[in-house]
C-alpha cells in the first residue's frame, strides 16, 4: 500500500472515476490536432481528418529542461517525506495553499505556512521568463499520477475566482499529454500547413523560442501572417470546423514547464487522459491570484495577508 492511501478506498466523488471503483473505463477522445511550441501552432494529425491542416493555439508557453534531473530527484524525495491523500481520478494530491469552498465562494488559511522550501528556487527561475514576470504563486498542489491506479483528470477550467490569470504546471518523472479541448460550436478557422518545414517530434524547438530569458517572440498570428504574404498564387484557402470537434494535445517532456494563459487557460479545457500515464508522473502545479485579491480589487488586503504566507516558503501539505 502506498504512503498516505487508506487499505482498499479512493478518493474518487460524484462523477469522477478511478480502477478502483468503477466497472468500465469511460472512452478517451484521440487527439486530432498536435501543438507545435516551435511555431505556437496546431498540426492536423496525419491520419485524422485535418492532415495537412492547421491554426493559431495561443496562450501555451513550453519550457523543456526547466529543472536538472538531480533537482527533480531531490524535490521527489522531498515530497514522498509527507503523506499523499487520495484524491479524484485515482490520483494523489499534497496541497499547499488556503482551504477554499468554490462554490460558496469562501476560503479559510488556518493551517497554511506558506509553499514548501524546495520550491523557492523554481519561483525564482521563472522570473528570467517573460511570459513569467511578475508571477507570484500563492498555491501550490502536487499530483501523484499512477498506472496502477488509473490516474486521470478530466477536461476542466480551473477557477477564477480566486485564481489568476497563469496556471504554471512542472511535469516530473514522466512525459505525458496535455490534451485540450473546448465544448463550443463557434467555427474554428483552419488554414494549409505552410509553416512546417521538416518533420520533427511533437516536443521539439520550444527551446528555440523560449529558453533565452526575457526574449520576446512574434505571436503565432503574425508569423503565420510573414509566411502567407510570400504565398504567389491567389488567396489563401481556409477550411471551418466547430470548435468542439477538435482537440489538442500538447506533449509535455519529463521535467518541463507548461504555462497557460489567455485562450489556452479561458476558452479551452485541459485534461491528462489515462491512456497517457504509462509510469508514475507527479504533476507540480502554480497559482497567483485573481484580480479580485490583488491590487486595486475587492480583497486586495486578504490577498497580500496570502502571499506574505506563501512566499516564506515555510510551508507544509495543509
Amino acid at each position: 500500500m502506498e504512503k498516505g492511501d487508506s487499505e482498499g478506498g479512493c478518493g474518487c466523488k460524484g462523477i469522477r472515476r478511478c480502477l478502483r471503483c468503477e466497472a468500465a473505463p469511460p472512452p478517451e477522445k484521440a487527439a486530432n490536432f498536435t501543438y507545435c511550441p516551435r511555431t505556437g501552432f496546431a498540426l492536423g494529425e496525419k491520419h485524422s481528418a485535418f492532415a495537412g491542416w492547421a491554426f493559431p493555439f495561443p496562450g501555451v508557453c513550453l519550457l523543456e529542461d526547466f529543472v536538472s534531473a538531480e533537482e527533480e530527484d531531490k524535490m521527489v524525495a522531498l515530497m514522498d517525506q509527507d503523506p499523499w491523500k487520495p484524491s479524484q481520478s485515482g490520483r494523489r494530491k499534497q496541497d499547499y495553499g488556503p482551504k477554499v469552498n468554490f462554490k460558496k465562494r469562501k476560503l479559510k488559511a488556518d493551517g497554511f505556512a506558506g509553499l514548501p522550501s524546495f520550491s523557492r528556487e523554481i519561483v525564482k527561475r521563472m522570473g528570467d521568463f517573460s511570459v513569467l514576470e511578475g508571477f507570484s504563486p500563492v498555491e501550490q498542489c502536487n499530483l501523484d499520477y499512477g498506472p496502477e491506479r488509473g490516474s486521470a483528470i478530466d477536461p476542466h477550467w480551473d477557477d477564477w475566482w480566486l485564481w489568476g490569470e497563469r496556471l504554471v504546471s512542472l511535469n516530473l518523472l514522466s512525459a505525458t499529454v496535455l490534451s485540450m479541448s473546448c465544448d463550443l460550436d463557434d467555427p474554428l478557422q483552419l488554414f494549409p500547413d505552410h509553416l512546417r518545414q521538416s518533420e520533427q517530434t511533437p516536443s521539439s524547438g520550444s527551446l528555440d523560442t523560449f529558453q533565452v530569458p526575457r526574449h520576446q517572440t512574434p505571436s503565432p498570428a503574425e508569423e503565420f501572417g510573414s509566411t502567407t504574404k510570400r504565398e504567389a498564387d491567389g488567396p489563401l484557402s481556409t477550411r471551418s470546423v466547430p470548435s468542439r470537434e477538435v482537440i489538442v494535445a500538447i506533449h509535455l517532456p519529463r521535467r518541463s514547464l507548461v504555462v497557460l494563459h489567455g485562450p489556452a487557460r479561458h476558452r479551452w479545457k485541459h485534461a491528462i487522459y489515462r491512456n497517457h500515464i504509462t509510469s508514475r508522473r507527479i504533476c507540480i502545479t502554480f497559482r497567483e491570484l485573481s484580480a479580485e485579491f490583488s491590487l486595486g480589487g475587492k480583497q486586495e488586503e486578504l490577498g497580500k495577508k496570502l502571499l506574505g504566507v506563501a512566499l516564506t516558503f515555510q510551508g507544509r501539505p495543509v
